[in-house]
């Protein structure tokens, strides 16, 4: 038995051998230059952001771990002379996603795109206003090995639809601007009802819309286009309430709408600033009974911890496929007890994503690697990017002022004080703590869909949470948590269901 496991091992490795030899590897090596229309523009330091694609379906620039087909390359610039083309090649100092290099590529066709990341102070993704970029090129390595490739385009300011339903609203947050001595300022969309520019003498109910990650204001143009959408919501049949979407940018990704050690204080700006100004401006009632919040995926997690955290300022939510409401089941990591966040127990790998059917799409290492690449830092700290954000809401801050990791972001090692530190922010310990007072508070006010075949298995962390709920309160809870088999990440989410959900209560309440 034992010699036979051997032959098999050794003809797997003399296979693997061939395979490898088979393999053709090319170096290839880069110049870049800036158009001289852009010039004017260009700042002279920056991070630069090579994209390697193997499919034409979108522009590099968007291919990442998610869709499979990506691989990007990361370097910090410092003094680039924008007169000066900049030669690159395996030999300078990149953070990488594949693990390859630009000195041993694997031969083939590729579709390759440069993006210059010059506004890093002001937004924390590279595709971004103001950043530029190269139109993509197909290459084949074997008859092109040195690329030439120009930033000749610059990325468009954002612009909302020109509808007269569509308000644009933008404010100084006082007291983000004294946490982080610089002027900062928070931005929102509003989608009137119909009768609104009719009824002058009218005050009308709010629905606040947190977006799922990363999400912007001017995520109101895809509604506003939706015809089905549009043509109900201008008829007789429409509920008459006004819909705010929230910005969710913030200095390290998504600010999540709360609070934090990192990226200053985003709930109080929301709750003291914002939503007293924009509900003066837009005639709104201006009380908590018709103040309602709702949102999907990180907008599912925002909306939940809005109502639990300021249980008197909304009277209820719509939480749609929430980020991990337990860090118990962080996806499929146990924050607190758990010795690495990549690998399990067993030595397997941890998957971060899979299909509705569990076939696992993509790991939490590949994740934090790409993250690595697009961060400043060279760690997913930086990198604007899913990982980024949660660490930079739980976590606190770090001797280099950045939020102190949650783990090794090569190893994946989890920094267990770090890990305490998220308890606070940990929805599940934070309900049961505080529910003798919370309980009455939230009566009738929570809505959760959670599909049970949750993309990236946040229904685990929900079921613990539906437990608790369910069979430990007391006060009972009338939470409603509904789970459906075989659906995944958001699937069911509905701004019409929503709407008409809200208004429902409101005419219950009359």
């Amino acid at each position: 038995m034992y010699l036979k496991n051997f032959l098999i091992l050794l003809l797997l490795v003399i296979a693997n051998q061939k395979v490898a030899a088979q393999q053709v590897y090319v170096k290839l090596s880069f110049s870049i230059s800036v158009s001289d229309s852009l010039k004017a523009s260009f700042k002279s330091d920056g991070r630069l952001l090579l994209y390697v694609s193997e499919t034409d379906e979108s522009q590099p620039r968007y291919a990442s771990v998610f869709n499979g087909n990506g691989s990007t390359f990361g370097m910090n610039i410092k003094n680039w002379d924008k007169n000066q083309n900049k030669v690159l090649d395996g030999s300078n100092d990149w953070l990488k996603t594949p693990e390859w290099g630009f000195r041993a590529v694997p031969h083939g066709v590729y579709y390759i795109q440069a993006v210059w990341n010059q506004n890093m102070d002001s937004e924390s993704r590279s595709n971004t206003p103001g950043n530029l970029y190269s139109e993509p090129i197909k290459v084949n390595t074997q008859e092109l090995q040195n690329i030439e490739l120009t930033l000749s385009k610059t990325i468009p300011q954002r612009e909302l639809e020109d509808h007269e339903l569509v308000k644009f609203f933008e404010m100084e947050s006082k007291v983000l601007s004294k946490w982080w001595s610089k002027s900062m300022r928070v931005k929102a969309s509003v989608l009137l009802p119909s009768g609104y520019n009719s009824n002058p003498d009218e005050k009308y109910p709010v629905r606040y819309n947190v977006a799922g990650y990363g999400g912007r204001y001017t995520r109101i143009n895809s509604l506003v286009k939706r015809k089905e959408f549009m043509s109900w919501w201008t008829s007789v049949e429409a509920p008459q309430i006004i819909t705010v979407f929230l910005d969710g940018e913030g200095p390290y990704g998504d600010s999540y709408q709360l609070d934090s050690e990192n990226s200053g204080p985003y709930g109080e700006a929301l709750i003291t600033e914002l939503i007293p100004k924009i509900e003066n401006q837009f005639r709104m009632d201006g009380t908590p009974n018709t103040r309602f919040v709702d949102g999907c995926s990180t907008g599912g997690w925002v909306s939940l911890a809005l109502q639990l955290f300021y249980p008197e300022s909304f009277n209820g939510c719509w939480s749609y496929s929430p980020d991990p409401v337990s860090f118990e089941k962080m996806q499929l990591v146990n924050i607190y007890e758990d010795e690495n966040a990549f690998y399990n127990d067993r030595d397997y790998i941890r998957p971060s994503m899979r299909d509705q059917y569990g076939d696992p799409l993509f790991s939490i290492k590949q994740e934090i690697k790409e993250e690595n690449v697009l961060g400043a830092s060279n760690t997913f700290v930086t990198s604007g990017g899913q990982w980024g954000a949660w660490n930079a809401l739980y976590s606190p801050k770090a001797d280099d002022e950045l939020p102190k990791p949650i783990f090794n972001p090569i190893t994946g090692t989890i920094d267990k004080e770090v890990a305490e530190h998220w308890k606070k922010y940990d929805l599940l310990l934070y309900t049961s703590a505080k529910w003798a007072e919370l309980g009455p508070e939230l009566k009738g006010k929570i809505h959760i869909w959670m599909g049970d075949m949750d993309n990236f298995y946040l229904n685990n962390s929900m079921r613990d949470f539906d437990d608790f709920l369910t069979n430990t309160t007391n006060p009972t809870s009338d939470a409603e948590i509904e789970f459906t088999p075989m659906k995944g990440h958001c699937t069911n989410y509905s701004h019409k269901k929503i709407l008409s959900e809200i208004q429902q209560k409101l005419n219950n309440m009359k």
